[in-house]
């Protein structure tokens, strides 16, 4: 999906034209005390890096150089199992699931005032590329207990990424964790494993010997998927190699959200003495407007790409690789993974 500088498909399919705002209701899970916080962990040390690429999106330029300090991430993304622990314990609703209140979407369409999420169907053939609808449907009752609707389920899944959470469910399951959602910086720094500057987190090649490093679209987007990496949509995870960190499904697979507020661009490059060190947009005041439906939401930045990233039409799946999503959004092919900062 490539939407960086207009409202989301979620945000473009719940709410019309109209200034409407999703009501939140926040977890009153306490942090799960019993759960090791550095559970499934890998270290990351702290560095300094070049953050951002100048040769394919407008929103990842400038490169800039970025220090981070060391931290600790989630070996690969959040699981359905691991979701479903932190629903059964706290009795958790994800934002999908909730009721939407007309009051607060006075210009939607009424039929798509029930609980549900974003669904990718494949189309049968070409269409046009600049209308996401051909391949995006709000689908009533999905969620990540039912992915692809009423009548699906998660059997088979367990070991999957969890998908369907907006960012407050990640950031719910986060704090029962005894855990956090990454900034930018952070994700990226992990993503690139080591490899400043490389175009791919395991290097320049995309298949080095002809061996697939991550799960994305082959074949022409959105009708034809050649499944070379033997998966049709998203896949158990940890599935592919780690990077030189020890983090799996670090790009492609499902997008993640940070903790950081979207800009259209990063911020121009500081002088050598001055290097940002653990940057972060912290409000949505410091954030860049969109325009579309739905763009009075605030915006976090996700990374990673996903399954759904075709080289024909997202070439996202790449640590640089950056896109705005609306707070409330929840799709098929958007997860999470936790970071433990020290001290």
């Amino acid at each position: 999906m490539s939407m960086a500088n207009s409202a989301s498909p979620a945000a473009a399919a719940r709410h019309g034209t109209g200034p409407a705002a999703r009501s939140k209701t926040r977890s009153s899970a306490a942090r799960n005390s019993a759960r090791d916080p550095h559970a499934h962990m890998s270290w990351v040390p702290g560095g300094t890096f070049l953050m951002g690429s100048a040769d394919f999106y407008p929103e990842e330029r400038p490169v800039h150089r970025v220090s981070v300090d060391g931290f600790w991430m989630d070996t690969r993304p959040v699981t359905v199992a691991e979701f479903r622990r932190f629903a059964k314990a706290t009795g958790y609703v994800t934002v999908a699931e909730r009721p939407l209140d007309p009051r607060d979407y006075p210009d939607a369409d009424p039929d798509l005032l029930v609980p549900g999420s974003l669904v990718f169907r494949r189309t049968p053939g070409p269409v046009d590329l600049r209308d996401y609808t051909n391949w995006w449907a709000y689908v009533p009752g999905a969620s990540w207990r039912r992915p692809d609707g009423p009548g699906s389920d998660c059997r088979g899944r367990e070991r999957h990424p969890v998908t369907h959470v907006a960012y407050e469910d990640a950031e719910s399951y986060a704090a029962w964790a005894g855990q956090e959602l990454p900034t930018e910086a952070e994700w990226e720094y992990a993503a690139r494993g080591g490899l400043d500057g490389a175009v791919f987190a395991w290097g320049d090649e995309f298949a080095p010997d002809g061996e697939m490093m991550a799960n994305t679209w082959q074949g022409a987007f959105p009708w034809q998927n050649l499944l070379i990496d033997g998966y049709e949509g998203t896949s158990p995870a940890g599935s592919f190699p780690a990077n030189g960190y020890g983090l799996s499904d670090m790009t492609g697979n499902v997008w993640e959200w940070t903790c950081d507020y979207f800009t259209a661009c990063h911020r121009a490059a500081a002088a050598p003495c001055c290097v940002p060190r653990n940057p972060r947009v912290s409000s949505p005041a410091q954030s860049g407007r969109t325009a579309g439906p739905g763009a009075h939401l605030p915006r976090r930045v996700i990374k990673g790409g996903s399954h759904l990233c075709a080289p024909s039409y997202c070439l996202r799946y790449r640590p640089a690789a950056r896109q705005g999503e609306a707070i409330d959004s929840a799709t098929c092919h958007l997860g999470f993974r936790c970071v433990v900062r020290p001290g």
